[in-house]
């Protein structure tokens, strides 16, 4: 079957069927005990976020927000879940067996159907403007002193360049992590020793300092510390990268990319990471909407269930704060290739753990599925619920020197029926 693609921009070349397969990250312990790092995790009290963001556009009627028996709904069931009254796709059957452990915001209106605009509207809980995405903010935030991993990180096998950090500094930039693999440049050249380099480090501070005291702008030295740092820590734990996994994970979490992605979080999570994100890519359903949301969710449901599941067993769960989402949904009615399009009107996210009410629904769209009927809520409404829920106050400023920029955005607020 091959796909139709409807537009030309980047976000429709990301074919599920391009994705290249890497090597597995490390394997984690499972059967109820802790390893020696997800035990410091959990008694460290750190708060992290993990997303897991299904690039394309998800469609919210073969996922979270089914319509079967209506004009648009389509041709798959709605099922019971875990919550009395709750019924997702049945296109999710793991999932509806652990819906007490999630809740379901039905009521988005992002009001673009622009893939690039849909992204930043939600990661930046703004509608315009230069800010940090979510996974910066708790990067910056929710990181402690001295943090054993770099606080923002992305697994993906591609993807747009944004500036995700915008004024919170370089330290707190997205480092994207291509596939399961370690990033490149990462061993130290076999001609230099540690006694060596440690010397070039030093020498390098004091070149900073140098160039800082005679007026330089600390944004430069800032980025190359930044990357230095950024590094230094990696080589640490490269060993997360070098790991195969177990055959009892593979079997969980399946033996494709994506699964091999959502161990790979698992591991840095369990070793300190602050945010999280795991694209899976392919939901941009142009053509033959309903056989590729059969095979992608199949796919995502069993797997990101599994991880769900190793959080919510390690006691993680608690203090991770989990996001689902898509840049917009899919358009009710098909169009000539049995495609849905681009829709913003009416969409759907999960969240779950750490400070969220679990087994709740925000909000409804009408009986066809083609507006908000109840509780609409924006980019601006999850991004403070999204802290708040972490113990962060959003309507305080940012903590950088010059004019107050207020975390959240001051039109907004929290959803608070999902506050815990």
């Amino acid at each position: 079957m091959r796909r139709e693609i409807g537009c030309n921009r980047i976000d429709h070349q990301l074919s599920r069927r391009n994705f290249v397969a890497g090597s597995a990250a490390g394997a984690a312990t499972i059967g109820g005990l802790l390893t020696p790092a997800q035990a410091e995790t959990v008694k460290s009290g750190q708060k992290r976020i993990l997303q897991v963001f299904l690039q394309g556009g998800l469609s919210q009627f073969e996922s979270w927000d089914p319509k079967p028996g209506t004009k648009y709904g389509g041709p798959f069931r709605a099922i019971p879940t875990s919550v009395p009254g709750i019924h997702i796709c049945e296109l999710m059957p793991h999932m509806a067996q652990r819906m007490h452990r999630l809740s379901i915001v039905r009521s988005l209106d992002l009001k673009t159907n622009d893939h690039r605009i849909g992204r930043l509207r939600l990661e930046k809980g703004r509608t315009a403007g230069d800010f940090p995405y979510v996974g910066a903010v708790a990067s910056k935030y929710l990181a402690p002193d001295n943090p054993p991993l770099p606080g923002y990180l992305h697994i993906t096998t591609r993807g747009l360049e944004d500036n995700t950090n915008a004024f919170l500094g370089a330290q707190h930039a997205q480092l994207k992590l291509l596939g399961v693999n370690a990033p490149e440049n990462l061993n130290r050249p076999a001609s230099l020793d540690e006694e060596s380099a440690q010397r070039r480090n030093e020498f390098r501070r004091l070149a900073n300092e140098r160039f800082a005291g005679r007026g330089g702008q600390p944004a430069f030295t800032e980025a190359f510390d930044s990357s230095f740092e950024m590094a230094q820590r990696l080589m640490k734990r490269k060993s997360l990268f070098e790991q195969e996994p177990s055959a009892k994970d593979v079997e969980r979490y399946g033996s494709h990319p994506f699964g091999a992605r959502c161990i790979l979080a698992r591991e840095l999570l369990n070793n300190g990471a602050t945010c999280v994100k795991v694209t899976h890519h392919g939901y941009d359903t142009h053509a033959e909407n309903f056989n590729f949301h059969l095979e992608q969710l199949d796919e995502f449901d069993k797997t990101f269930c599994m991880l769900l599941d190793d959080l919510h067993d390690s006691g993680m769960l608690e203090s991770t704060l989990v996001l689902v989402y898509s840049e917009f949904g899919r358009t009710p009615k098909l169009n000539q290739r049995y495609g849905r399009d681009h829709w913003g009107t009416s969409v759907s996210v999960a969240l779950g753990g750490c400070g969220i009410v679990p087994g709740a629904v925000v909000g409804s769209t009408n009986a066809e599925g083609t507006e908000v009927a109840e509780r609409e809520v924006s980019g601006g409404h999850l991004f403070h619920t999204y802290f708040r829920a972490l113990g962060l106050d959003t309507m305080a400023n940012h903590d950088i020197p010059g004019r107050p920029v207020p975390i959240g955005d001051p039109a907004a607020s929290p959803i608070e029926e999902l506050l815990a």
